[in-house]
C-alpha cells in the first residue's frame, strides 16, 4: 500500500503519527525535545525524534505532504500593525511557519488548547490565521470535545486544518459528533490495580444520590480535602475529566473515580485508553512519566476522524506514487542517505 508523507513536530509520544499511519501515511521526520517522551516514542516507533526544533534548519527536513504539530500556546509580541509572520518571531509557532515557508506542504494539521482562541485577547489566533493566509493557506479551525467522538474524556481542543490555496479545496468540514459515547467504566482495567492508585483518607466526602444528565461531561460525586484541583471525585458512568500533565492534589493529572466502592486514580493503561491509544502501545517507563506524557498528548481517534474528512475533501492526498511503504519507520536512515521525495 502506498501513502502520503508527513512530518511529526512537537511529536510527544506519537499521537499524530498513530492517527495518520492509520491512513497509510509515512512519517519521514519527527521532532521532540523532551528526552523522556523521546524514549517512549522510540519504544513504539523504533526511532528517536530529532530534538529542539528551534535549532533545526528547515532545509534539514525532508519535503512532505502534511505537516502535523500540537504546538505550545504562546503570546506574540505584536510589532506594528502587520500581525503576521514577523510577529511570530521568538515563539515556537515561528518555527512551524518557517518550515511551512520553506517546504509549502499541501496540508497543515495543527492542535492546541481550547483557550488558544481567546489567548491574549484573541491576538494569538489572529496572528496565526494571518500568518497562514500570507503563507498561502486556506484555514479551517474548530473546537472539538473528545467525548463527542467515542472517547470517555471531556477534553476540548482547537484543531486547524489548512489546505494550500492552489489545491482549490473549498468544502472541508470537521467531523460531527457521535450519537453514542463511552464512559470511564468502559476503559477500566479488568485485573488488579496497584495499591498506589488508591486514595484512602479521612477527609473524603461523597454524594449519596445523584443523576447523570449528560454522559459526555464528567459528573462530580465527591471531594477530597477542600475539593480543589486534583481533589475531586467523579462517577465512572460518565466521561472523565481532561488528563493533565501538571497540577497537584491527591488525584492530580487523572482525577479520582469511585470504582467498586473505592476511590482511585486512573492507571497509565487507562490513561492510554482515554486518549484512544491502542492496547499494543508500549507505556512510558514509569507511572509518573506516563501521567505527564498522556496528559501532554492528543486524543488519537479525534485526529483520525478529522483526517478522514481531509481525505474526503482532498482525495488526491492518499493517491500518491511514492517508493515508500506505509509503516516504514526508517525515516532517519532515509534522511541520512540524503533521500527526498518529489511528490508535488
Amino acid at each position: 500500500m502506498r501513502g502520503f508523507t508527513f512530518i511529526d513536530l512537537f511529536a510527544g509520544i506519537g499521537g499524530f503519527r498513530l492517527a495518520l499511519e492509520g491512513y497509510d501515511g509515512v512519517c519521514i521526520y519527527s521532532s521532540e525535545w523532551d528526552k523522556r517522551s523521546q524514549s517512549t516514542y522510540q519504544k513504539n516507533f523504533g526511532e528517536i525524534p530529532f530534538g529542539d526544533i528551534t535549532k533545526i534548519d528547515a532545509s534539514e527536513i525532508p519535503k512532505h505532504d502534511v505537516l502535523c504539530a500540537g504546538f505550545p500556546c504562546q503570546a506574540f509580541s505584536i510589532s506594528g500593525k502587520r500581525q503576521g509572520f514577523e510577529d511570530t518571531r521568538g515563539t515556537l509557532f515561528f518555527d512551524i511557519a518557517r518550515i511551512i515557508q520553506h517546504h509549502k506542504p499541501k496540508i497543515l494539521f495543527l492542535e492546541n488548547v481550547k483557550n488558544f482562541a481567546r489567548h491574549d485577547g484573541g491576538k494569538t489566533l489572529r496572528v496565526v490565521l494571518k500568518t497562514l493566509d500570507d503563507l498561502g493557506y486556506r484555514v479551517n479551525y474548530q473546537i472539538l470535545r473528545s467525548s463527542d467522538f467515542g472517547v470517555p474524556q471531556a477534553r476540548e481542543r482547537i484543531y486547524f486544518i489548512a489546505f494550500r490555496k492552489d489545491l482549490n479545496v473549498k468544502k472541508f468540514a470537521f467531523p460531527t459528533k457521535f450519537k453514542e459515547t463511552q464512559t470511564v467504566r468502559d476503559i477500566l482495567e479488568k485485573g488488579p490495580v496497584p495499591q498506589e492508585n488508591y486514595i484512602t483518607r479521612t477527609d473524603i466526602k461523597l454524594v449519596k444520590n445523584f443523576t447523570i444528565l449528560d454522559r459526555r461531561r464528567p459528573k462530580q460525586i465527591g471531594t477530597i480535602n477542600k475539593g480543589g484541583q486534583g481533589e475531586r471525585i467523579y462517577s465512572i458512568d460518565a466521561a472523565g475529566i481532561t488528563l493533565s500533565a501538571h497540577g497537584g492534589g491527591a488525584a492530580s493529572k487523572t482525577g479520582a473515580y469511585l470504582v467498586d466502592g473505592k476511590i482511585r486514580k486512573l492507571t497509565p493503561r487507562e490513561c492510554a485508553r482515554m486518549q484512544g491509544f491502542p492496547e499494543s502501545f508500549n507505556l512510558p517507563a514509569t507511572r509518573a512519566f506516563a501521567y505527564k506524557q498522556f496528559g501532554d498528548s492528543v486524543t488519537m481517534p479525534v485526529l483520525k476522524l478529522i483526517f478522514k474528512e481531509v481525505i474526503n475533501a482532498y482525495p488526491a492526498i492518499v493517491k500518491k506514487n511514492l517508493l515508500v511503504k506505509a509503516g516504514d519507520h526508517k525515516n532517519i536512515q532515509l534522511i541520512n542517505l540524503g533521500l527526498t521525495f518529489q511528490n508535488d
